[in-house]
């Protein structure tokens, strides 16, 4: 179990502090807003009324001894920047920022964010990757221009083996899992042999213009 502090509830930091706390951690909620602390006191472990633009607050409040603290303040980028600024000089081990811009995310990892997340533009890139073929299922991209996606095989792949499709030396691409639906079973790095179901879903490793070429498999 681990403890994290989520400073500012929005609809993002509300539903990642439902979703650790149903996962059995501890999890602190900060929000100067009355309102959405009393949307989070039935599932979080401790819900705080204050203003995190103060420094002194923020001290008070233990957070140097919590594993990590996000800091969700939606579109306050300014307030986002002080309070990222404050977490630091406070020697929070790991602090998680979500910017809105690509220079608010500059800014956040030049004071001291351990991690800047971009929550809006990666789920859009994500449904972007899915919606653009029929068999994508999820898309997650790890680093500029390197993706997992998840898939549903083609029709061109189903019936053959993964020597048979040769996919990394044809492609440039690694499947990593195979999901077998029926039977239910998680296939971890499949051999040459493994031949593929049209219940099987695919988890691919690759360079986003590798993996676009298998999205355009029929």
């Amino acid at each position: 179990m681990r403890s994290f502090a989520i400073i500012g509830l929005s609809s993002f930091g509300h539903y990642l502090a439902k979703y650790l706390s149903e996962k059995g951690h501890q999890v602190m909620a900060i929000d100067r807003n009355e309102d959405r602390i009393e949307r989070v006191k039935s599932f979080v472990d401790r819900a705080v009324i204050a203003d995190a633009n103060e420094k002194e607050t923020l001290a008070g409040l233990g957070l140097a001894e919590l594993d990590v603290v996000i800091v969700s303040l939606g579109d306050q980028i300014d307030a986002s920047i002080l309070v990222t600024l404050y977490l630091r000089e406070l020697r929070v081990k790991k602090i998680i920022a979500k910017a809105i811009t690509e220079d608010h995310g500059k800014i956040l990892d030049i004071i001291g964010a351990t991690q800047v997340i971009f929550p809006e533009r990666d789920e859009a890139y994500r449904l972007a990757q899915s919606i653009e073929s029929d068999y994508v299922l999820d898309s997650i991209a790890l680093s500029e221009g390197i993706s997992i996606i998840e898939i549903a095989p083609p029709n061109d792949v189903v019936g053959k083996t993964l020597g048979e499709l040769d996919l990394r030396n044809r492609y440039g691409v690694l499947v990593l899992i195979v999901k077998e639906l029926v039977p239910e079973k998680i296939v971890m790095i499949p051999t040459a042999d493994h031949m593929i179901k049209d219940s099987d879903i695919l988890v691919i490793l690759g360079k986003d213009e590798d993996l676009a070429k298998i999205k355009k498999m029929k």
